[in-house]
């Protein structure tokens, strides 16, 4: 790593607000779906190479203990898009075809703050916070939307069959049924491309939602065979390089040192697809769960000039910490309403002894409160936890068993700093911490409630309905 000069060092240390809101930058968002926190080759991945998330290490920020907003598609993005945890915004599960709700119009998106500020918007890819017509990104901030409404298993070739074609929309309009998905990281990458070329002399906010590694995999011809990964290593593998085309676009454009590039997932691997789902890099379980593995994900930053090349944070972030950055950066005004989010500058300028998240709320469900983490220890609560058994791939891949019969009747504590794959229960020992940790919850459940404690709580928002 190259040494950073004392100037550097020193802006970064006296005048991180100025700097940032003086440059009116542009930011990137790229959200991957399902991929593990151990599915990066920086992570010590094998079989494959991801060159590109690479650079963006060497170059940028790693978290090392970022978390989803859940544990679940849909959820998760509700809360990356508003700052919020999203059972306060109604928002739970991974809703599809036949949902009749969606984000409501009283919340305000990431890209509805930035457009307070003139910002040219656009997300290409996944959505999944309803797919009706007045839930659509197009009502909620985004200049342009070329993507899917829900997740890509949501189609005729579910192994349940119970889906309609999948919808390829632009703007509000449907333009294609069942599309091609081995088209999907290609087209979703080019139009972010075009979008920056079009928008080079704007401050501009590009949500590049991949809807892979999601099942049902699918590569374009270019890399398919490439890993030896299988076809889980071939996607990997087109994902890096179209995250290698956006940062190659940026310099060419020389728009690299003014513009915030954050990777990240929406949850952690869908595991029980064994070679068609990724790692969790020895964390807990996976998707659907509130142990690390379903919830701790990859998030790396970069900005030349700003983020210091190579460093690491391994202080508490979450996905809904990105609206109230993005916020400060350009100088936004924040929602009039409570959001849960906290600014992450102090981590992204290395400021000593920065911790802005103290603690985070592993909600799961439409409102169950299942754990709480201060970042070292983690209180698990009482609940069931849902388990899958027989759910791998054949050709089309087929439905396996669910089971609702596993439940954790007592509270857990697990020291992550130690045991960040959460398998030795250490309660008994630290009931000061047991302590500190249920007096959060506790307040918590004042606030949001807690289906598993019967709290209703008094602050939760309405969640948009079909007019």
């Amino acid at each position: 790593m190259k040494p950073i000069s004392k100037i550097f060092l020193s802006a970064v240390c006296l005048s991180p607000v100025y700097s940032f809101a003086q440059q009116s930058p542009s930011f990137i968002l790229i959200m991957m779906d399902d991929m593990g926190y151990g599915d990066l080759g920086l992570m010590g991945v094998t079989n494959y190479k991801t060159p590109n998330l690479d650079r963006m290490r060497h170059d940028g920020m790693m978290f090392t203990h970022f978390y989803s907003a859940q544990a679940v598609s849909g959820a998760s993005r509700a809360g990356l898009l508003t700052g919020s945890y999203p059972n306060r915004i109604g928002i739970s599960g991974a809703p599809g075809p036949s949902a009749t709700t969606g984000i409501n119009e009283n919340e305000v998106t990431i890209a509805e703050l930035l457009k307070q500020k003139g910002y040219k918007t656009a997300i290409y890819g996944k959505w999944h916070l309803g797919h009706l017509t007045q839930f659509l990104p197009t009502n909620h901030g985004f200049d342009e939307y070329y993507g899917i409404p829900y997740s890509n298993d949501m189609w005729p070739n579910h192994p349940t069959g119970k889906y309609p074609p999948l919808p390829l929309i632009e703007g509000t309009k449907t333009i294609e049924e069942n599309p091609d998905q081995s088209r999907f990281t290609t087209d979703f990458t080019d139009r972010a491309i075009n979008f920056i070329e079009k928008n080079r002399n704007n401050p501009f906010f590009i949500y590049l939602a991949h809807p892979m590694p999601h099942v049902p995999l699918f590569v374009s011809d270019k890399f398919k065979g490439k890993s030896e990964q299988g076809l889980y290593g071939d996607v990997m593998m087109e994902i890096d390089w179209s995250i290698g085309q956006i940062l190659n676009k940026l310099e060419e454009l020389k728009l690299d040192e003014n513009t915030l590039v954050i990777v990240t997932s929406d949850n952690g691997p869908w595991i029980n697809y064994g070679n068609h789902a990724g790692s969790t890099g020895s964390l807990r379980e996976g998707k659907g769960t509130s142990f690390e593995g379903g919830q701790r994900v990859p998030c790396i930053m970069k900005w030349p000039g700003k983020i210091e090349p190579g460093s690491v944070s391994n202080k508490l972030a979450s996905a809904i910490d990105i609206l109230p950055t993005l916020a400060e950066i350009s100088n936004a005004k924040l929602p009039e309403h409570k959001i849960d989010g906290v600014s992450l500058i102090p981590l992204l300028y290395q400021k000593e002894n920065a911790n802005p998240r103290e603690y985070f709320l592993y909600y799961y469900r439409e409102n169950d409160l299942e754990a709480i983490t201060d970042g070292t220890y983690k209180l698990i609560f009482p609940h069931k936890h849902r388990t899958y058994e027989g759910f791998f791939p054949g050709k089309d891949g087929f439905p396996g068993k669910v089971n609702e019969n596993k439940s954790f009747e007592t509270m857990q504590l697990f020291d992550l700093r130690r045991d960040p794959g959460e398998r030795y229960d250490v309660f008994s020992e630290y009931p000061e911490m047991v302590k500190k940790l249920q007096k959060i919850a506790d307040e918590a459940r004042i606030d949001l409630g807690d289906n598993l404690t019967g709290s209703i709580g008094n602050n939760r928002r309405e969640i948009g309905k079909l007019d």
